[in-house]
């Protein structure tokens, strides 16, 4: 086998990415580490998306299994993170925040209400409005699942070095910035 070919990719990426299977001759300079001989995927190698979702189903199959017993599940969890952060924040915002329509944060939050795990009050300035804290079961509902997400995030991330980690929240970062800023 020959040594793989080093590609330099963008200008604001440093780390240099290491390929064995490079697509030239449609303009797209990829490669796929996630592609082998024994399980070609064909089309998706070069498609950032398929890779994607694919992690982020490994994710979330792992996240179910840390945080099996509490109750909690990726969205309960980013709220709970969310007022934990920004104690009386306007219900609205939580949602935008986190990217739930309007409909879904409200069966959401009764949930979380009717857990004893957040309070939701009037807002005293705009009375359509619900201000969100955190109850005392909240953060150690918080604090419990924060442990657990941590275990399973160092499971997952077992091979990737701290600088590989940090690169890999800038790059999705941006493609999340990106999604923001046009949707």
């Amino acid at each position: 086998m020959s040594a793989p070919a080093t590609i330099r990719i963008g200008a604001t990426i440093s780390n240099v990415i290491h390929a064995d299977r490079l697509t030239l001759g449609s303009k797209r300079v990829f490669c796929s580490p996630m592609q082998d001989d024994t399980n070609p995927v064909g089309a998706l190698a070069p498609l950032v998306g398929y890779h994607l979702r694919r992690a982020s189903a490994a994710f979330a199959v792992n996240f179910a299994h840390a945080v099996e017993g509490t109750g909690m599940r990726q969205v309960l969890f980013g709220i709970l993170a969310v007022v934990s952060d920004q104690p009386g924040i306007n219900q609205g915002a939580v949602g935008r925040l986190l990217g739930v329509k309007r409909a879904n944060m409200v069966a959401l939050i009764n949930e979380l209400v009717d857990r004893g795990l957040i309070t939701r009050d009037v807002d005293p300035n705009d009375r359509r409005a619900f201000l969100l804290s955190l109850t005392g079961g909240g953060r150690t509902m918080l604090q419990t699942c924060l442990a657990r997400i941590d275990a399973h995030e160092r499971e997952m991330l077992a091979g990737f070095s701290f600088a590989e980690r940090a690169m890999l929240l800038e790059l999705l970062g941006r493609i999340e910035r990106r999604e923001s800023s046009t949707g």
